[in-house]
């Protein structure tokens, strides 16, 4: 993968964007178009739909067109397209991306209409993923969590612990079926693993960070994840995510770990899934998924959970936005409480929290809501996307998959993201 986000990168980005407003903000246009870019699938069609009919119709003599764009694409394209003459208004990222992009001067600063998009209705954990030297750059969108889910036809009971958790996973372990499908490159499926022990990813003291994947902590639990990748998995160790659902539906997987959305995947009630991107839109056959059950990943102790990652996406104004007033305007749609309840009704927790009354009411959030509940984010650092972009966690955790010394990679894999946060 391109490594777009670094530092050297993200200078250049700044300097354009300045370049670019040295002689002044331009007057906005009396019409026109303003473009929207949403990150692959979860924004539902009724969400797509609303956003640009009540925008046109708000604003007349406009448009929006809405682009769809890979988690890929944040990485790899956002930082020329947002430097460049022909930036987007109006773009998604995720949570972890936000600082990257706002430390870079590529986002607008949003304070001004942080009351307008929910002020303290807002979720207060994407606030802070948003929030840079004070001030909102980053509303904001959705939030999920992994759920573990499993079919009763092949799992009888739900482990307590994560320890019989991994000790079920084994025992449903052949050599074509994973009682947990754990691919190497998963590295947000790998997180709780480490946390659960106490570790960390990285501390910040002062002004410096110091990576903990080598802690002691860190290791107990990298430990017992590769006997995840090593006894309880037949998923490639240099895989991906993308097929879980794939392994679940044709009954080679017992445990998957996924956002509570990919629920409507598993059933077919999930019209608008991407084939391409290994997301089956048919669902799986009716006798394996008609009674999905699912549950938050346990804990060390029973009636813990193991902390999970807070995943989620927050939506910005591009600087070089041409119309940055009709962008804030379509960013206020996509903050409505009727906005929000349509991504409520597909299972992601709202940006806003009165929204949050649209959630189903089924077995399947109620363990999402379980879930989130011990949830944990990625390193507050500017410096964090370029981490994300190197993919030395995912390279590390493959190496780890494939039967390297734990601490030895954790070591390394320590000082590497070192070596970017503290640039």
């Amino acid at each position: 993968m391109k490594k777009t986000l670094g530092a050297v990168a993200l200078a250049g980005a700044s300097a354009l964007v300045l370049a670019g407003c040295a002689g002044g903000a331009p007057a906005e246009p009396e019409t026109g178009d303003i473009t929207v870019w949403l990150v692959g699938a979860d924004t539902p069609q009724t969400a797509r739909d609303y956003l640009k009919q009540t925008f046109e119709s708000e604003n007349e003599g406009w448009t929006l067109t809405i682009e769809e764009k890979t988690w890929a694409d944040v990485s790899d394209t956002y930082t020329a397209a947002l430097s460049s003459n022909d930036s987007p208004d109006v773009v998604e990222v995720g949570n972890t991306q936000a600082l990257g992009f706002a430390d870079a001067g590529l986002f607008l600063d949003i304070s001004d209409i942080q009351d307008q998009l929910g002020g303290s209705d807002l979720l207060p954990g994407l606030v802070e993923a948003g929030t840079y030297e004070g001030s909102l750059y980053a509303a904001p969108y959705y939030a999920g969590g992994r759920i573990v889910f499993y079919s009763p036809m092949m799992v009888d009971e739900v482990p307590a612990t994560l320890d019989e958790y991994v000790a079920e996973g084994v025992a449903l372990t052949t050599d074509t079926v994973s009682g947990i499908y754990a691919p190497g490159k998963d590295w947000y499926n790998a997180l709780p693993y480490i946390w659960a022990f106490g570790g960390e990813i990285a501390v910040q003291d002062g002004d410096t960070w110091d990576a903990q994947f080598s802690s002691p902590e860190s290791l107990e639990g990298l430990n017992l994840l590769q006997t995840v990748y090593q006894d309880a998995t037949v998923a490639p160790a240099d895989g991906n995510e993308l097929m879980a659902n794939i392994a679940f539906c044709n009954g080679e997987a017992g445990f998957i770990s996924s956002p509570a959305w990919a629920a409507g995947n598993l059933t077919g009630a999930w019209p608008w899934a991407d084939e391409d991107a290994g997301q089956n839109s048919e669902g799986c056959p009716d006798t394996y998924a008609a009674d999905l059950g699912a549950f938050a990943l346990p804990g060390l102790e029973a009636g813990e959970t193991a902390p999970i990652f807070a995943g989620g996406s927050n939506v910005a104004v591009a600087t070089k936005s041409a119309a940055p007033t009709k962008a804030k305007a379509a960013l206020e749609i996509m903050l409505s409480e009727d906005y929000q309840k349509l991504l409520a009704e597909q299972g992601l927790t709202p940006g806003i929290i009165s929204a949050a009354s649209a959630l189903p009411d089924t077995p399947i959030a109620q363990a999402q809501a379980a879930a989130l509940a011990n949830s944990k984010g990625t390193p507050a650092s500017p410096n964090w996307a370029e981490v994300e972009a190197a993919q030395i966690i995912p390279d590390a955790l493959v190496r780890i998959a494939q039967g390297e010394d734990v601490e030895a990679v954790a070591t390394a894999l320590d000082e590497q993201i070192e070596a970017i946060l503290n640039q």
